[in-house]
């Protein structure tokens, strides 16, 4: 094991009582912002109370959706107006989309959203049945920092203001560098300071291990919840991956790079904020033990092994890749008269509901003795068995360090030789000469945020907020009317899934309003987007996307019910487009 960075950072929140709780600040009226969660600043507030300072600790994450849970009178309000920041450092809907989901949080009250002022505040009325207007302004503390790729990021910061300085101390009004920033921006330097190989894969795991105090806050709506340690999860692992992405000199939307391992590891501690940057071997694979379940009715993602024998009791031929780390990539092919069909899941192994979708699709399929059906349930098996550990700390956080395989690219998209993963893939199509390939995904459940680069996740804007099951058709240029047919029929299909309209309609509606309108088609009330590409093998490629990092419970059975629900359609659709045009 090679160390990086090993160091305590204070707690910002402690620093913040034993530097003002004191004698010499009696009288003084202090206002900060934490990365903190209420109860921590509460408790901080009191102390500073019995030693006679009056104080005000806020939130420096989602600082104006803190404002409504925390500080405003919402009782008999019928009318919301806020107006945003605009600011010129930062994208102009960021500050409405960190304003989510206020418009769901305040449901059945009428919300207005509208661009303000290139400052860094928020404007809020609240009117009132009884007549009485309130006018609130709320401060959401930025500033500019220069990034990993060298340029300027406008990003949440800690904020100190003080007044009414016994002895006519100066007024201050100041960024506050928390001990949250100053974990990342650490690991970032440690990262860039390495002497590197001059060829990738550059370690086989990169592990970043974060012991801290924040925000976990669950909220009423949906799968919401604001976390900072899963932000900052988020941020390192993408950031991690732009440093050496740009660092090789590769364009920042290439999956390709093969940097090996990223994972990122924030679990919830007090006092001061622990990190650990480190180089790591593989050692032998080792898979989170889960326990068995009844696929049909599973409420969370099955062990591997399990799916392993769920497809071993399926009728067909079986063939095998090899993952970076070892384990088995497992398949199957069963021919039939019907059109060839390739079916996989698990390609991003931090969207755990294609798997179980998949696996009871292909059930029912194969009963069908004319069906024609290539299978991989799990692509991506490195990744999956990173996700199940990572959810022993935090089992609903996104995880998107599961995301690519242990070589650090997107299976999809990297070249080596043994191919690894792709291997798998590879031979399905060979075995099977499918036409099409139903690819299912899924993607963040809850709002996906970078506080520390600047909010917005960087090259993933569209998939942000939560906006329903999605669906995502490509396909080669002739393919074009074929493509249309197809999803025309499985979204036709789609609408006898019970609760499926409904669940899309509320979540592109909120979605609408926080980032500012819907940028893809809605077709029988699923969005799509269609485009013509030519990289894929197969002349049509369907990719599911549903909202499903990380769920349980019903939400979990719902979502892979419809992952198998438009397999089933798919499948009947292009049987019967290909019958009619033979």
């Amino acid at each position: 094991m090679t160390i990086l960075l090993d160091e305590r950072v204070p707690r910002t929140l402690d620093r913040l009582l034993r530097e003002w709780a004191r004698d010499d600040h009696r009288g003084a009226t202090l206002e900060a912002w934490l990365f903190e969660d209420e109860a921590a600043r509460r408790a901080a507030e009191q102390a500073l109370a019995e030693a006679g300072i009056r104080a005000r600790l806020r939130s420096a994450y989602k600082p104006l959706v803190h404002a409504f849970l925390e500080e405003f009178d919402t009782a008999g309000v019928t009318r919301v107006s806020v107006r945003y920041p605009v600011h010129r450092g930062a994208d102009r809907l960021r500050f409405l989309s960190e304003a989510y989901p206020l418009a769901a949080l305040l449901e059945g009250i009428e919300t207005r959203f509208e661009p303000g002022e290139p400052d860094l505040t928020y404007s809020v009325t609240l009117e009132y049945a009884d007549g009485r207007v309130a006018e609130q302004a709320v401060f959401a503390p930025n500033r500019l920092r220069t990034n990993h790729l060298d340029q300027l990021d406008l990003t949440p910061t800690g904020w100190l203001k003080v007044t009414n300085r016994p002895g006519g101390g100066s007024d201050l009004d100041e960024p506050l560098e928390t001990e949250i920033e100053q974990v990342f921006h650490k690991v970032m330097a440690a990262v860039a300071a390495h002497d590197w190989p001059a060829e990738e894969p550059y370690a086989e795991t990169l592990a970043i291990d974060v012991t801290i105090p924040g925000i976990e806050r669950p909220l009423t709506y949906g799968d919401e919840v604001m976390s900072t340690r899963e932000a900052l999860h988020e941020d390192f692992y993408f950031s991690v991956l732009e440093f050496f992405k740009h660092r090789s000199g590769r364009p920042p939307d290439d999956r390709g790079l093969q940097p090996g391992q990223i994972v990122p590891d924030i679990r919830a501690g007090e006092g001061d904020a622990l990190v650990r940057v480190s180089l790591r071997r593989f050692g032998a694979p080792q898979d989170p033990v889960r326990p068995e379940q009844e696929i049909e009715t599973a409420d969370a993602a099955p062990g591997l092994a399990q799916i392993h024998r769920e497809l071993a009791a399926l009728p067909g031929q079986v063939f095998e890749g090899t993952s970076r780390e070892g384990r088995p990539v497992r398949g199957l092919y069963r021919p039939g008269s019907r059109p060839a069909v390739l079916v996989t899941s698990g390609q991003h192994a931090n969207e755990t509901s294609a798997p179980v979708g998949s696996l009871r699709a292909v059930r029912r399929l194969l009963a069908n003795p004319e069906a024609n059906i290539a299978y991989i349930p799990v692509e991506n098996p490195d990744g999956y068995a990173l996700h199940g550990r990572l959810c022993e700390g935090n089992p609903r956080h996104m995880h998107h360090a599961a995301r690519y395989t242990s070589l650090g690219n997107d299976l999809e998209y990297g070249s080596s030789e043994p191919p690894y993963e792709i291997g798998a893939r590879n031979q399905a199509l060979a075995l099977s000469g499918a036409q099409l390939h139903l690819n299912l995904h899924g993607y963040p459940a809850h709002e996906w945020t970078r506080p520390f680069t600047g909010y917005l996740p960087r090259g993933f804007e569209l998939w942000t907020i939560p906006k329903g099951f999605f669906l995502i058709m490509r396909h080669h240029p002739a393919w074009a009317a074929t493509a249309r047919t197809l999803i025309e029929a499985v979204t036709t299909g789609l609408s006898a899934v019970p609760g499926l309209a409904e669940f899309n309609r509320r979540q592109i509606d909120i979605c609408a309003i926080h980032s500012g309108g819907t940028p893809y088609e809605i077709i029988n009330d699923v969005p799509c987007l269609i485009s013509p590409d030519e990289r894929h093998p197969t002349p049509l490629t369907l990719i599911t996307e549903f909202p499903d990092e990380t769920i349980y419970g019903e939400a979990y059975r719902f979502a892979h019910t419809v992952q198998m629900a438009t397999v089933i359609a798919a499948e009947e659709a292009f049987a019967s487009i290909m019958s009619a045009t033979a």
